[in-house]
């Protein structure tokens, strides 16, 4: 009896590994899938030289597919939420195999949001990460579906140096689906320089006049990908 008991509490363990919110993520992997912890899947992929190797590097971001994360809603929006937990994977090319250089499981947002169930997935419109110019840029589009006309974009900049995947660069743009009106403010921590442009219209041409203003400001050390999180963005405003 014992020995069932035994059984069935490791099958029931395996279970909860496959399904786990924060798995467990190898090291090395002979090919991408490698790295696909059981129960989730890639939903967005980009391929490109991140450390200047002349080898095709990739970034992907997977998703858990557990239906205990898809959630009834109540409320506006959608009859159903899914809030599976979402993984950005940054994996080196290496001669045979590949290697994680880079994971964050805490800065990037589910497909639907519990408490603002009219929020769209924020990364369906952007396309979510792109390689260029052997820098990775991870992009989101905040919009909802009801209540407001206001969208906002918003890119983060990483640069493979020092050996790791720094911050280097911020960009938010706003604009009114109603009236066209638009803002974009533009950090490089590279540089510490800060452009803010205001005064645009993306629907008119004769209201279309933005203006650009420049400032220097004083910033520590740069960020790294694997320690991004909302909280951390927050600060940007103030500068």
């Amino acid at each position: 009896m014992r020995n069932i008991t035994g059984i069935l509490l490791l099958l029931i363990s395996v279970q909860l590994f496959a399904q786990s919110d924060h798995p467990q993520i190898p090291k090395t992997g002979t090919n991408i899938n490698a790295f696909v912890p059981k129960g989730w899947k890639i939903i967005y992929r980009a391929k490109g030289d991140l450390n200047k190797d002349h080898l095709p590097d990739e970034a992907i971001i997977i998703q858990n597919t557990n239906p205990k994360n898809i959630i009834k809603n109540d409320g506006m929006g959608s009859d159903q939420l899914n809030v599976n937990p979402r993984m950005l994977l940054v994996l080196f090319k290496t001669s045979g195999n590949y290697s994680l250089q880079a994971q964050n499981t805490n800065f990037i947002p589910t497909e639907n949001d519990a408490e603002n169930t009219c929020l769209a997935d924020p990364l369906q419109e952007t396309g979510a990460i792109s390689i260029k110019n052997g820098v990775l840029i991870l992009s989101y589009q905040y919009w909802l579906s009801c209540g407001s006309y206001g969208v906002s974009n918003v890119d983060y900049t990483f640069r493979f140096q020092n050996q790791k995947m720094e911050l280097i660069g911020f960009q938010t743009g706003e604009y009114s689906r109603s009236s066209g009106e638009e803002n974009i403010t533009s950090i490089n921590f590279s540089t510490r320089k800060k452009s803010e442009t205001s005064g645009g219209n993306m629907f008119s041409d004769k209201t279309n006049k933005p203006k650009t203003v420049w400032k220097k400001f004083n910033w520590g050390r740069l960020f790294t990908l694997d320690e991004m999180t909302e909280e951390l963005t927050q600060k940007f405003s103030e500068i």
